[in-house]
């Protein structure tokens, strides 16, 4: 209808009809309104009505959030199989390894890593699980994952940036994956 997108008609409702509504309401109540009280009540009422969408929006995301708490408890965080020593001079100045994903990887690499995604729902918002894992390429053998969930949108539509959750956090499962899997120093 109208060539618009399911986005495009929640911002119409959200901040076109809603407010529409609410002043209709408030303007009705207010002009049968016999004492201070009813008045009160139309004010309230005009004010249920604008914060409505807020209210949904935010119970959406709530939901998806606690499906994100529940998926990141049963397998989220970081799993490692097997740990490697290696000489300092491997690691730079921030203590990474340098590890590329297998399509950049140098054939003489001996580890890389790789990542998948897959979707939940699609859409706004939006429920993923993303994967990442460390492979010895010698033998195939996967050395230790990363497993994160995230929602993201679910937002009231607007002029601003949709807001996310993710369990455990990105940076701390991608990051701690290969500090826990490569150790400095060779073994004695």
């Amino acid at each position: 209808m109208l060539g618009l997108n399911s986005l495009a008609w929640i911002g119409i409702v959200s901040w076109i009809i809603v407010p529409l509504l609410a002043l209709l309401a408030t303007v009705l109540i207010w002009r049968h309104s016999q004492n201070a009280l009813t008045k009160a009540v139309a004010l309230a009422v005009g004010l249920v009505i604008l914060s409505a969408p807020m209210l949904v929006s935010n119970r959406v995301k709530a939901h998806y959030d606690q499906q994100v708490r529940e998926l990141c408890a049963k397998d989220g965080g970081v799993s490692v199989y097997e740990t490697v020593r290696l000489s300092a001079e491997r690691f730079d100045k921030w203590g990474n390894v340098g590890i590329h994903e297998k399509g950049y990887a140098k054939p003489t690499d001996e580890y890389y890593y790789e990542s998948d995604i897959h979707y939940y729902r699609q859409g706004n918002p939006t429920l993923l699980r993303s994967r990442s894992w460390i492979v010895r390429r010698s033998d195939g053998k996967v050395l230790g994952e990363a497993i994160s969930y995230g929602r993201g949108g679910g937002d009231l539509p607007g002029p601003w940036h949709g807001s996310s959750f993710h369990c455990p956090p990105i940076a701390e499962a991608e990051g701690k994956l290969e500090s826990s899997i490569f150790l400095k120093g060779i073994e004695k």
